[in-house]
């Protein structure tokens, strides 16, 4: 993302990287913090003088947001004085290109900086997967919900949250053996993988022999939908389970939809799901309730 209240300069940058990536480009600091908390660029590149709202401001917003904190910032200025440059980096950007500049330099630095991201992606990404069933984790759960709650809050947008327990699992690994277990888990948590059809939509293992689907932009009527559609894909895999009533595996889930405030905290998101997963259970599990 090219970051400059001059059009003439975006242009320039632009003709330049174009050939090899995907630009994107806001004209004052307020449009970049927007454009940056949704399309959540690989790399930005920030000019330091702009009416309004400064570089240095909008880098300082960017490193106070977790949405945004871990992004790349290089300032590209016309300021080559070295207690600007001692500033830029101080804020938290990784490198500081001063105008007029040299574009062979430039394309070398940009490239540099994005195969260094690309490691430190690669490294989070192994942090953030469940060894076992091989999605997605408790811990990038968490981040995720925190992420898009305040993405949902800003942009007054519902999102949704499907709480998913496999029914009698204590009694299938008892019955069936703890290796049987495992196969269980892994087979189940690639079938709910499968299940979304936004690629917005992710699914976790939340821990055990729990899930968790995170529906950004989803109403009530989306999210039952999705899980009635879990609920006949497990029960057409017909794994077998003499322990439970169904004689397979079944899945009990619960439905939180919410339109965040302010005050929304992800805990109250997560309570309001979890109490209705409790309900199926109660209710008899291998069936679908939703929070009021």
């Amino acid at each position: 993302m090219v970051v400059d209240d001059m059009p003439a300069n975006i242009e320039v940058i632009y003709a330049l990287l174009a050939p090899d990536y995907e630009v994107i480009f806001a004209t004052s600091g307020e449009e970049a913090l927007e454009l940056a908390a949704v399309t959540r660029p690989d790399l930005i590149l920030l000019d330091v003088i702009m009416p309004s709202m400064n570089g240095h401001e909008v880098c300082r917003r960017f490193k106070a947001d977790q949405v945004t904190q871990h992004i790349p910032i290089i300032f590209v200025t016309a300021m080559g004085a070295a207690d600007n440059e001692e500033m830029g980096l101080k804020l938290g950007a990784i490198d500081y290109i001063v105008k007029p500049y040299s574009p062979a330099v430039v394309k070398a630095r940009i490239a540099n900086h994005l195969e260094l991201k690309r490691h430190r992606d690669f490294l989070d990404s192994l942090a953030s997967i469940d060894g076992l069933t091989g999605i997605s984790n408790r811990r990038h759960f968490d981040e995720c919900l925190r992420r898009e709650l305040r993405r949902a809050i800003r942009a007054r947008s519902t999102l949704s949250l499907i709480m998913i327990d496999i029914d009698h699992f204590k009694e299938y690994n008892d019955y069936y053996g703890h290796l049987a277990g495992d196969d269980c888990l892994k087979t189940i948590a690639h079938e709910l993988v499968l299940a979304p059809r936004r690629p917005a939509d992710m699914v976790f293992r939340y821990g055990g022999e729990e899930f968790v689907c995170l529906l950004p932009d989803t109403h009530g009527a989306g999210a039952l939908e999705l899980t009635n559609r879990l609920l006949g894909q497990v029960r057409t895999l017909a794994i077998p389970h003499v322990a439970s009533e169904s004689q397979v595996i079944t899945l009990s889930l619960g439905i939180c939809t919410v339109t965040p405030t302010l005050d929304s905290q992800s805990e109250d998101v997560i309570a309001l799901a979890d109490k209705a997963l409790y309900r199926a259970k109660e209710l008899g599990r291998n069936r679908v309730e939703v929070a009021p």
